[in-house]
């Protein structure tokens, strides 16, 4: 054997014993997690649809995994400065996110995304589908949707319709409504949508479609805004007398917001099993289930609940996102 085959082979067996210990470090570093608290981003402000999820969420998961998961609000530009936040991240499990369809859309909205849905992360699990209801505020001129369509295509340059900000589902939504009626309509884009609900049941605007995790007590409580339909092909059963706006003309109209949860691309196997069991746990929680059952949402199954669940999911959606928002030629910066 020649002085370099000893060399190489020397510096070969070198390698695979400092990859061995970075491995075997590794999965003794999972097997301990975790050791501190865990960060739950979310993408859009307190008090909005996805932040009330997760913090319904993050206590049992808190609970299940031994430590508190703590809800951080990373709000800005349409949603995406929490997943790349969390993109950017140490892949180590301590902060992870929640987003909802926005990660299916923001590639096709956006001219120049600072990361890949598809790419930059690792897949926790689905969470729950949450439908969507199209109001008004309580003194708009229209009472059925009929007369809405009516309002709307005679008055479109006086219309505004609210939504959470660039790349919110409150805005696809929109744009969604807009395109099948055929309409333009003033839109007016919040920091959430909590501000973009008070302003609408104070009257400075005029139309807004929001998740029920937002509307539902705002049209239970039938003095603060009128409904007009909801946004899933079939009624919900916490709002039996809302007809969907498929039944009254917007044939396929079908907008169903749903979450996922996420961490940084490399994040360990191991480490990601543990939050997705975690994620299971809360699922199953009965305060859980209760609160999402009020809010006319529905968590996710065992099925989707799952890393691979949640990619399949995700690849479906980028494409199907891809098609409409290029039809409607809708971007942002």
């Amino acid at each position: 054997m020649t002085h370099n085959t000893a060399l190489i082979r020397r510096r070969v067996a070198g390698a695979i014993a400092s990859a061995c210990a970075l491995l075997a470090m590794g999965m003794a570093q999972a097997a301990t997690w975790p050791e501190k608290t865990v960060t739950l981003v979310v993408p859009y402000s307190a008090g909005g649809p996805t932040d009330v999820v997760a913090r319904l969420l993050a206590v049992p998961m808190g609970q299940s995994l031994g430590q508190t998961v703590v809800v951080e609000n990373t709000v800005g530009a349409g949603g995406t400065i929490a997943p790349n936040r969390v993109a950017k991240s140490k892949n180590d499990g301590y902060t992870i996110l929640i987003h909802h369809m926005g990660m299916a859309t923001a590639p096709a909205l956006y001219k120049k995304l600072p990361y890949d849905p598809l790419r930059d992360f690792e897949y926790i699990g689905q969470v729950l589908d949450v439908p969507m209801t199209l109001l008004s505020r309580k003194d708009f001129p229209a009472n059925t949707f009929p007369e809405l369509l009516d309002y709307v295509r005679k008055n479109q340059d006086k219309v505004s319709l609210a939504n959470a900000g660039i790349g919110a589902v409150s805005q696809l939504c929109g744009m969604l409504f807009m395109h099948q009626v055929g309409v333009k309509l003033t839109t007016v884009p919040y920091k959430g949508a909590g501000p973009a609900m008070n302003d609408l049941m104070g009257g400075q605007v005029d139309l807004l479609c929001d998740q029920t995790t937002q509307t539902v007590p705002v049209i239970q409580d039938g003095k603060r805004a009128k409904v007009f339909g909801v946004t899933t092909p079939q009624r919900l059963s916490s709002l039996p007398d809302i007809p969907t706006l498929d039944e009254q003309g917007l044939k396929g109209f079908d907008v169903k917001v749903w979450h996922g949860m996420y961490a940084p691309k490399g994040t360990p196997k191991e480490v990601i099993d543990k939050l997705n069991k975690a994620l299971n746990v809360a699922i199953k929680d009965d305060n859980v289930k209760k609160r999402i059952a009020e809010l006319s949402s529905d968590l996710a199954t065992p099925e989707k609940a799952t890393p691979e669940g949640l990619r399949k999911h995700l690849e479906a959606e980028v494409a199907r996102w891809d098609k409409v928002i290029k039809a409607a030629g809708v971007s942002a910066e």
